[in-house]
């Protein structure tokens, strides 16, 4: 395991020390004896073994003279049987620029990482050895290949996969891809993984589950054949009927598809003049993709149409999908949900009169500037722990050694002022509703309070529901509960339902 030691001067004691940084441990987890593996280093960030208890990889920031961090990780690694460091190349995570290593194979001697080609990520595969060796392994010419495919306590690499409409495996391991291949059609689950196993390979962690089954974890014995449940994923939707998720393309006003996501309420199999919500995710470095999600889950059963848009800004799509990182290129973006809005309405599926927009995050962003966009559009606002000033955005970073990072991401210039729902409140028509947990540190929650009083200063019809103790992702069942039951009833009362 990885561990972060803190220097700890107990003047007078024997339990002062200086160890400080991140460094790697052996813990037996039967008696808790403690094995020092890697020394604390305080400029290491990130360590990658073999599986076999040697550290082969470590990566350290290249920071400023001034301290401050530039977005680009050293690698280094160590040749078979060495412990000396020598260098592997640099990855720069802002702009997905060179060799991003993610595991080390022992036995082939190579470390697995992801590297851009023709501007997707691809999978290649690096000898550890003077020659640095570089070999791709596997590149989709639509969408990245991201997902490296572990195996087993010593987290084999047996595949990678990627996402189009649905995730897709490709194997390395013929026997994984043979028995994968069997129990997906015993179970007649297509959706399905090994999560982990045993040491030896013989008893397999194996999960299941769908659009609409939340799924359920076995466990499987190889040698026996014999396959028994291990636990039910959200067992308390057992016997509930759950919506099918369609994926869908869309066009936007310059005629690109959108590919999206469609939920349509459980026995809905055509959708005509239905109360709607859609629904853009976060990031913006991010995007939606096929399966169980709780959210869209939860309005499609309060009979609501949900529409998840991949928009230009989400990643997996490649450079040219990705634009100018979500904000800078706002308008392209909101203009991208604002066209899945407008094609809801258009193909029949949503009352336009009962269309709302819920974001979570940039999600919440793009609720926000789309119904500053178009004020006519949605008739309801749903903002999660939103961005909602730019300039305020970066400044909340102006103290950490990442400010000149965000603030490379977020943009300058006009984008700052023509791109803050908080500089055009009294644009927005919609009632709006926001909740935030001020523990946030994505996202402070000075945004959301900044949009309320503005809203209110435009005299706009706004709430803010927060939590004292509760962070950005509001991991709290309770929490998370008042959430939906709040946002459904806001919602409807916004619709006259």
């Amino acid at each position: 395991m990885t561990r972060e030691y803190l220097p700890d001067d107990h003047i007078g004691t024997r339990l002062g020390s200086s160890a400080e940084g991140l460094g790697v441990d052996r813990i037996d987890t039967r008696t808790l004896a403690v094995n020092h593996v890697e020394p604390p280093n305080p400029e290491a960030v990130e360590y990658i073994s073999d599986g076999r208890g040697t550290v082969r990889i470590m990566g350290i920031p290249k920071i400023h003279r001034g301290g401050e961090d530039t977005g680009v990780t050293y690698y280094l690694y160590r040749p078979a049987g060495a412990r000396a460091w020598e260098t592997l190349g640099d990855f720069d995570w802002v702009h997905g620029i060179g060799f991003n290593p993610i595991a080390v194979d022992h036995d082939l001697n190579v470390a697995y990482g992801y590297k851009k080609k023709d501007g997707r990520f691809a999978l290649y595969s690096v000898k550890l050895d003077q020659s640095l060796q570089e070999q791709l392994v596997y590149a989709r010419p639509d969408v990245d290949v991201r997902g490296l495919i572990h195996i087993g306590r010593r987290q084999r690499v047996v595949g990678v996969s990627y996402v189009t409409e649905t995730r897709q495996a490709i194997y390395f391991a013929p026997e994984i891809e043979a028995l994968t291949a069997s129990l997906a059609k015993a179970l007649h689950q297509p959706s399905l993984r090994i999560a982990d196993s045993s040491v030896d390979e013989n008893k397999l962690l194996v999960f299941a589950g769908t659009d609409a089954d939340p799924g359920v974890y076995y466990i499987f014995d190889r040698k026996s054949h014999e396959l028994a449940t291990f636990v039910v994923a959200r067992n308390q939707l057992e016997g509930v009927k759950l919506a099918s998720v369609e994926p869908i393309t869309y066009p936007s006003s310059d005629g690109v598809q959108i590919p999206a996501y469609l939920t349509l309420p459980p026995g809905h199999e055509t959708a005509k003049g239905l109360p709607a919500i859609v629904l853009p995710h976060g990031g913006p470095s991010a995007r939606d993709v096929w399966g169980f999600d709780w959210l869209s889950q939860y309005y499609a059963a309060r009979g609501y149409a949900v529409l998840q848009p991949n928009f230009r800004g989400s990643s997996g799509y490649g450079d040219a999908w990705f634009r100018d990182k979500g904000f800078q290129s706002w308008p392209i973006a909101i203009g991208d949900v604002l066209a899945g809005a407008r094609w809801l309405t258009h193909e029949g599926i949503a009352d336009p009169s009962k269309l709302a927009i819920v974001g979570w995050s940039y999600g919440g962003y793009a609720a926000l500037q789309a119904a500053i966009v178009d004020p006519t559009v949605f008739k309801a606002v749903v903002a999660i722990a939103p961005v909602t000033d730019l300039e305020q955005l970066k400044e909340e970073h102006r103290n950490w050694s990442d400010f000149e990072v965000v603030s490379d991401f977020v943009g300058k210039g006009p984008v700052m002022h023509e791109g803050s729902p908080a500089e055009h409140a009294d644009k927005i028509k919609a009632p709006v509703l926001l909740f935030h947990g001020s523990f946030d540190q994505n996202v402070s929650i000075n945004q959301s309070k900044r949009m309320a009083e503005r809203l209110a200063a435009a005299g706009g019809k706004c709430e803010l529901i927060t939590w004292e103790d509760l962070d950005h992702y509001l991991d709290d069942s309770k929490a998370r509960e008042q959430m939906l039951r709040k946002s459904d009833e806001f919602i409807r009362r916004a619709f006259g339902m």
